[in-house]
């Protein structure tokens, strides 16, 4: 098995470590369409081989319906790879095959679901029917970095940017399989009660799961400071 890939978690914050602007206050530096099109020109610059979301950000853009196949099927076990050799990849982590597409690419990069080991065949047909590639996990632990390891031998991807929520990217770091940290703060302020921030591992929190280094700070255009940070073992 090869390594995995170098993963990259890129985001955007408010002061209060937020991460999603509806509730953001305002600021005369910019608004959230010039913070958007400043994450999204850095998230291009990386020039990353693909990107990581879990269910909940992808739902927001697959858009699809179930639609199970009737009948018998057979499918391929571990993984179905429609495309191989794409420029970016849209990858969504749904352990329960919970996300149905209405289309098999995100803007126009293929979309391939890292999936837990019990789904059922009806699901992956439906998505191999939708065009859409797909790897099962080896057994119940969904042992993702071993997952992202095959991802890199069988479609070369070698760099990722992870972008999900709180507990995808609070997940990933606590298993050991975030190397940086991008994270752009605008002036802005959010306040609400018990939403999560960028990192997010419940009652346990993270103590001890990692150590940061310092890389980088730039101020950059409407009021975004962006700072980097290298992620090491504890």
């Amino acid at each position: 098995m090869s390594e995995r890939p170098t993963v990259i978690c890129h985001m955007m914050v408010s002061l209060d470590g937020r991460i999603h602007p509806s509730r953001w206050t305002a600021s005369p530096d910019g608004d959230r369409a010039q913070w958007s099109s400043l994450y999204e020109q850095l998230h291009d610059r990386m020039k990353a081989d693909a990107w990581l979301v879990g269910r909940t950000t992808m739902a927001e853009m697959s858009k699809g319906e179930a639609h199970p196949p009737a009948g018998a099927v057979s499918v391929q076990r571990p993984h179905h790879f429609v495309t191989r050799d794409a420029t970016t990849y849209a990858l969504a982590l749904d352990r329960s095959g919970k996300l149905h597409f209405a289309k098999p690419d995100i803007g126009g990069d293929p979309v391939v679901v890292l999936l837990g080991h019990d789904v059922p065949d009806s699901h992956l047909a439906e998505l191999a029917g939708d065009g859409v590639s797909y790897l099962v996990a080896a057994d119940e632990t969904m042992d993702v970095g071993s997952m992202l390891a095959v991802l890199r031998e069988e479609l070369g991807i070698e760099r990722l940017i992870l972008e999900g929520g709180g507990t995808i990217n609070g997940s990933l770091l606590k298993a050991g399989l975030v190397d940086e940290i991008s994270l752009l703060v605008a002036p802005a302020i959010d306040g609400a009660d018990g939403i999560t921030g960028v990192f997010d591992s419940g009652a346990e929190g993270l103590a001890g799961s990692a150590r940061l280094s310092f890389l980088s700070a730039e101020t950059l255009e409407h009021g975004i400071v962006h700072l980097r940070y290298k992620v090491e073992p504890a």
